[in-house]
């Protein structure tokens, strides 16, 4: 028995099956299936049942988890304690939002390999739904998205707030002055898709006026939310700062709507029960590289002197 095997019954066990223990340790599903095989030859036991469709695991599997994980948990604690950071092997997975992609996550990515050289960063970008749900079951270490994830599991780390308009092309021939839910209903709106915060923010923003827009098209992209209202097909919420260069050669235009949006608050969010800190770490690091608006970057130099410590 060797932690190899350990680590691979582990994650099948959790994430339900043997290709997605595969892709989240980059190895391929044969090989979880052989390692698994051979763990369950050393314990004379059946780790998974296999009569149905879909491999589940057995009692003893479940129970064989405890262990594992304690181990794992053990063997990653160790490398943080003794080894350096710039030995520190891993994959790190980070889900992000489409408004972190265009912003800041490049340096975030780059200031990561040159603090972890040896850490391999695999980026996902999808909805916040998404996003979140994929935190829950452990197929990502770390997201970067508006709101907070429900439930005791997850630390939240703030990365500041973002400044969300309503805008549309000058050519769609809105009326001057201010503009309320019940006006504004009456035109089409593009939105992302239900998954995302984005759609329940303009969701809430109709109900806070009594109103509910007529027509909703929707992608599951803010550049292509721009330019389709760009192109004068509809009214669309976006974050005031990245798109400077529309506002400012007039392709789009701000819509002076009453309420104003709330800024809308980012968050580094990581689950409790991780097995090493560095999820924790790089949430704090984020935290220090994010540059939007009202971003905690207290004690800055303790937290980054903290990140490069294993």
């Amino acid at each position: 028995m060797n932690l190899r095997k350990l680590e691979t019954f582990y994650w099948a066990a959790k994430l339900g099956s043997f290709t997605a223990a595969a892709k989240r340790l980059n190895s391929t599903q044969s090989t979880v299936s052989m390692r698994i095989q051979e763990l369950e030859r050393e314990f004379a036991v059946a780790l998974f049942d296999r009569s149905r469709r879909a491999a589940r695991v057995t009692q003893v599997g479940r129970e064989l988890m405890q262990y594992a994980e304690q181990l794992l948990r053990i063997s990653a604690e160790m490398r943080e304690r003794i080894g350096s950071a710039e030995t520190m092997p891993g994959t790190l997975r980070i889900g992000v939002a489409e408004v972190i992609s265009i912003t800041w996550l490049p340096r975030l990515v780059s200031e990561i390999h040159a603090h972890y050289p040896k850490v391999h960063v695999e980026l996902e970008e999808a909805l916040t739904r998404d996003l979140e749900d994929k935190l829950e079951n452990g197929k990502l270490d770390l997201i970067l998205a508006p709101g907070e994830v429900p439930g005791y599991k997850f630390n939240p780390i703030s990365l500041g707030t973002v400044q969300f308009v309503w805008m549309a092309s000058p050519s769609l021939g809105l009326p001057e002055g201010k503009i309320i839910p019940q006006e504004l209903q009456n035109w089409p709106v593009i939105a992302l898709s239900q998954e995302s915060f984005h759609h329940r923010s303009i969701e809430d923003w109709f109900r806070s006026g009594d109103a509910r827009c007529g027509r909703i098209d929707t992608c599951k992209s803010l550049g292509v939310a721009a330019s389709l209202a760009a192109s004068g097909l509809g009214v669309t919420l976006l974050p005031i700062t990245c798109f400077q260069k529309e506002l400012s050669s007039g392709r789009l235009m701000v819509i002076d709507a009453v309420p104003a949006f709330s800024p809308i608050k980012f968050m580094a969010t990581f689950a409790r029960n991780s097995f090493t800190n560095l999820a924790q770490r790089i949430a704090r690091f984020a935290q220090q590289i994010s540059d939007f608006d009202d971003a905690p970057r207290d004690d800055a130099n303790r937290q980054e002197e903290a990140l490069t410590q294993v």
